[in-house]
Formats: C-alpha cells, structure tokens, sequence
C-alpha cells in the first residue's frame, strides 16, 4: 500500500478529508472537537521541553507537564523506567464502572539532542518540532482522549496511560509487558498515516534488533611493523560485507540487514587492534535474526570476532484481531480506516503478544521523524482524534 505519512518518512499531502457529515457519530465529532480545540497549544508546550533519551531532567520536566493535562480523575503512579539510569514513567489510572479496560500507550523522549532543539513553529498547515511526529504529537491526542473518556466512567472498568521516558534507545527487556497481561486493548499513538485515501492504524510491525560485533587484533606500528599487526578494521569491514549478504526485505521473512555504525582505530600511524560494528536487523519475527548471528565470521586473518544481539524487540501482527473493530469504527466516522504495516519499531509491539486487540499508528499525521525538518499536520489533529475516539468507542462497547 502507499503510504503518505508515518514515522519513517514524510507524507505527500492531499486534500483534507472532512471532519464530519450527516452519518457521523455525533458524540465523535464534538469529542474530537475538544481534544482539537487544545492539542495545538499542548503539544507547543511539549515540544518546548527538550528530553533526549536519558536525560532525566528533561522527562521529569515532560511527565510533569503530560500529568497536568490528565483529567482530574487519574492517580499518578511513577514505576521504575525499564532502562536504569532514566527518569520514572508516568502510568496514570482511572477506574470506572463498565467491563473493559483500556491502555493508552506513549513516549516522551526524543532522538534530539539539546543543541538540536528547536520551539514548535507553524508554516502553513505544518507544525514543526523535534519529536512533534515521534511521538509528542501522539501524546497529546492519548492525553485528550483520555479527559474524554474519563467523563463517561461507565464506558471502562480501568483505564490507564503509560507514557515511557527511554523507548528511543532502550535495549533492555520491556518492564510493564506482565502489569497489563488480560487487558481487553492497547492503543498506541505513534504518528498517523493515510493509505491509498484511507485514515491508516499500524495493526503489524517488524521485529527490531540491534547486532554488536567487536573485534580482537593486534596493534602495531603502521608504517615500520604493518604485518605484525592484526586489523580490527579490516576484519569488521569484511563482517560488514559478509553479514550484509542476508539483507533480503522482500524475501519470506522481509528481513533487512543494515550495517549502520562502525569505530576502529585511535591514531594514523598505528593498525587498529579493536573496534565494533553495529548493524539494525529486521524482520517479521526474531527467529529470523538467527542465521545473521551465524553469519558473523569467527576469525578473520588472526582477529576474533564476537557478536552480541543488544535489542530484541518483538514483532506485531494484530490485523484478524483488530479487522472488526476497525471496521465498524470506520463506520463511526463516515470514512475509511485501513490497517496496515510500518517496519518502524514501537512499544506496541511488546504488548501485542499478550493483548490482541493492539492498534497502533494513533497519533497525528506528519513527516520528517528523526531530521530537523520533522513537523505534523494540523488539520491532522482533529481528524485523528477522531479515529482514535472511534475506535476506542468500539473497543469499549464492543
């Protein structure tokens, strides 16, 4: 399917869709309107707040601000972050009186460091702002929706925010999987999309991995002794060339294999005796990634190898469970939603496995993720209000 937004890349704009019409759900329209009515201005002052991954003050001061614009109802919890050394998550609970109980999911961190961020500024209909896609912009609908849903406690048994602080670069194992176990959906809010003129919910993900391979030489002096030295260089340049022999997306197993950092070597004049090598591996599930660690060479020209596989990040594939409700939300808005798949990795995907109905892909259209030039679309936030208030309404009276 073509896609015209998502966290991978940016969008090419068409004409917006209309926010409503004589066959759409009421209730969804002047609910989408209050969560529109703000978002602008919310999500300006989270973008404001500039939180790279592991910097404690600045998620402290971003779950500060995402706690103030919970409804009243919540009770604010701060478990341990699943990566040590980073600030508290936020998991905010609302208990009603209904059946169903419903996890809003989100991030707060960012790839930017402080000397790249920038305020939130308009150009037209673009919002531009570090992180505004990924995911700032998905924050603020989940916390809108949320306000929304808490008027109506009848509607849900418990429902819960989790807004987690390291998602950008955590390589440990996910701590929140087990709280959540039997709950009746999870939704996500990563950036929107459109598919083929169609409002787009991520329902499959690939599976993410990060490979680590080190090498062992020896050093020597480059331009007296060069055969006495083994170089580490050389031998991870030939583990990149090798390895990267699997690279195969549109294969059985849609696996990609891209080498993607590479260090050796502290000064000109002496031959590397280490160095690493990291490669972002993908595919449709982690038991693909085994023969990619098995391609890593041992040895190569008295250098020893070791690999590592640093991040093992779930697949996703949500779209049977999901195909019903999504459906008859589309109804609910008077327009198409359709399912679809992004390669992109996202916290949803460790919550799939143990909650079916997982849908992703929940938040604002935009661009540009991880680049200066990354922005949202502003008509954007209310027409995916919109959707994620539909299908929310469909999970809870399903």
């Amino acid at each position: 399917m073509r896609s015209h937004a998502c966290k991978d890349g940016s969008p090419g704009e068409r004409p917006r869709m209309r926010h409503s019409g004589p066959s759409m759900d009421q209730t969804i329209v002047a609910g989408a309107a209050e969560i529109a009515a703000r978002a602008e201005r919310e999500l300006e002052a989270l973008v404001g707040v500039s939180t790279p991954s592991g910097d404690i003050a600045g998620a402290e001061e971003a779950i500060a601000l995402c706690a103030a614009l919970l409804p009243v109802q919540a009770s604010v919890q701060r478990p341990e972050s699943s990566t040590p050394g980073c600030a508290p998550d936020l998991l905010a609970l609302m208990h009603g009186r209904g059946r169903s109980r419903l996890l809003l999911l989100g991030h707060v961190d960012t790839v930017f460091s402080h000397t790249s961020h920038a305020p939130l500024r308009r150009q037209g209909e673009r919002l531009y702002g570090p992180g505004g896609a990924d995911m700032k912009g998905g924050v603020i609908l989940a916390l809108g929706l949320a306000r929304f849903l808490a008027q109506q406690p009848e509607l849900f048994a418990e429902l819960a925010v989790l807004l987690v602080t390291d998602e950008e670069w955590r390589t440990s194992e996910f701590a929140h999987v087990r709280r959540f176990e039997g709950y009746d959906a999870c939704l996500c809010f990563e950036a929107g999309e459109r598919t083929d003129g169609a409002e787009g919910v991520i329902v499959r993900r690939k599976a993410a991995g990060s490979l680590r391979v080190t090498a062992a030489g020896r050093a020597a002096h480059s331009g007296s002794a060069p055969d006495k030295g083994r170089n580490a260089l050389l031998a991870l340049a030939r583990a990149a060339l090798e390895v990267s022999e699997l690279h195969d997306p549109q294969g059985s197993e849609r696996l990609s294999v891209v080498p993607t950092v590479f260090r050796s070597g502290e000064t000109l004049n002496i031959v590397p005796a280490a160095g690493e090598l990291l490669f972002d591996i993908r595919a449709d599930h982690l038991g693909a990634f085994a023969p990619v660690l098995e391609a890593v060479p041992l040895d190569h020209a008295g250098v020893k190898l070791s690999s590592t596989l640093l991040r093992q990040w779930p697949g996703m594939d949500t779209r049977t469970a999901t195909e019903a409700v999504i459906k008859r939300a589309a109804a609910r808005i008077a327009r198409p939603i359709a399912g679809t798949d992004r390669g992109g990795a996202s916290d949803a995907s460790h919550f799939a496995a143990s909650i079916p109905l997982t849908i992703d892909g929940l938040g604002p259209r935009g661009g540009g993720a991880h680049t200066s030039a990354e922005f949202v679309l502003a008509p954007s936030l209310r027409e995916r209000s919109e959707v994620a208030l539909a299908i929310a309404w469909e999970v809870l009276n399903g």
